[in-house]
């Protein structure tokens, strides 16, 4: 039995546009949703045996934050350049490397790609975009991180910051119209 939690990296900030992508940093909504998501994962007793991160700014800051929450400790954290700009194939490389003593593996990364993932890998459902912070935990009937197939993890959870954040009647039509659109 093998658990993936798919975590997207939290909202980064724009306001150095000049800055390289690589080196983006969370914005402020950013680092009160990635601790926001950690006691989330934290109320669901998880028990997290790795955490690989994408090396760039935003992920590995939210890969602390969540860390922090769920008191994994962040030294642990493995940074794997394969997650940044990744494609699927490469994320499925990045899976099949890991130790088959590992049960439950959390990768933090990016869009659009994670979504694809999730998507990829799923049988019972179906993701239309993981936000940011967001994070799919996705649970596989197999023994080893090789085996994992297409269609054939069962969807365990998906968990955002805005499912948890008190919604006004009006923010809830708002919210629902972007939903539809």
């Amino acid at each position: 039995m093998k658990t993936l939690y798919l975590l997207r990296h939290a909202k980064s900030s724009w306001k150095q546009p000049d800055i390289p992508d690589f080196e983006r940093p969370l914005n402020g909504r950013g680092k009160k949703d990635a601790p926001l998501m950690g006691k989330i994962l934290k109320e669901k007793n998880l028990n997290i045996d790795l955490i690989i991160s994408s090396p760039a700014k935003r992920a590995k800051k939210t890969a602390k934050k969540v860390a922090k929450q769920i008191a994994y400790k962040k030294e642990k954290i493995v940074l794997n350049q394969e997650i940044y700009e990744a494609n699927i194939s490469e994320i499925f490389d990045v899976l099949e490397q890991i130790n088959s003593s590992i049960n439950s593996l959390m990768l933090v990364g990016h869009n659009p790609t994670f979504t694809d993932v999730a998507n990829l890998l799923l049988k019972n459902a179906k993701i239309e975009n993981i936000p940011t912070s967001g994070v799919v935990a996705i649970h596989f009937d197999c023994q080893k991180w090789s085996e994992i197939e297409e269609i054939k993890g069962n969807l365990v959870f998906f968990e955002y910051p805005k499912k948890h954040k008190d919604i006004t009647p009006s923010n809830n039509a708002l919210e629902q119209g972007r939903a539809l659109g």
